[in-house]
């Protein structure tokens, strides 16, 4: 596959990917645990099929220590019991926040109660910016075709 556009090359994209690497930035210093943070993007990018985003969180995730087992288990986070109950919850919200058109009333309640649970109202404004991000990132790199598997953990800075 070769990706469609030099995205970082192109004035257009370069700016608006500079905005929303800075969005980005604001996430990664805010107090949603990192852990947490790469579980969410890594099963966004499932859901989406954006291989250069799962190539560069499955490896950051594991430079950062995350155990291999939960990377292999994200796709079945419900039926793996490597997963706290926190971490459930925001794989759910991630996944109806990522799967919002296919579902009638969008993201449920339920959903925002048990997340409501375990994470503090700037934690949760974390993760629901987090969630919006990554389905950015995915879109861009799955429309452009961005080849995966070449990243190296820390390229971007």
């Amino acid at each position: 596959m070769e990706q469609r556009l030099h995205l970082f090359g192109n004035p257009i994209a370069g700016k608006f990917l500079k905005h929303i690497n800075s969005a980005n930035k604001v996430l990664v210093d805010s107090p949603l645990p990192m852990t947490t943070q790469e579980l969410v993007k890594i099963r966004a990018s499932q859901i989406n099929g954006c291989g250069f985003c799962l190539d560069m969180h499955t490896k950051d995730a594991a430079l950062a220590g995350e155990n291999v087992q939960r990377l292999h288990l994200v796709a079945a986070w419900r039926e793996a019991t490597v997963f706290t109950d926190a971490e459930r919850a925001a794989l759910e919200l991630t996944e109806q926040g990522t799967r919002i058109a296919d579902g009638a009333t969008g993201v449920s309640d339920e959903a925002w109660t048990e997340a409501a649970k375990y994470y503090d109202e700037d934690q949760l404004a974390a993760l629901i910016s987090l969630i919006a991000v990554i389905n950015a990132y995915n879109r861009i790199n799955v429309i452009n075709q961005t080849p995966a598997g070449d990243y190296r953990p820390g390229q971007f800075g």
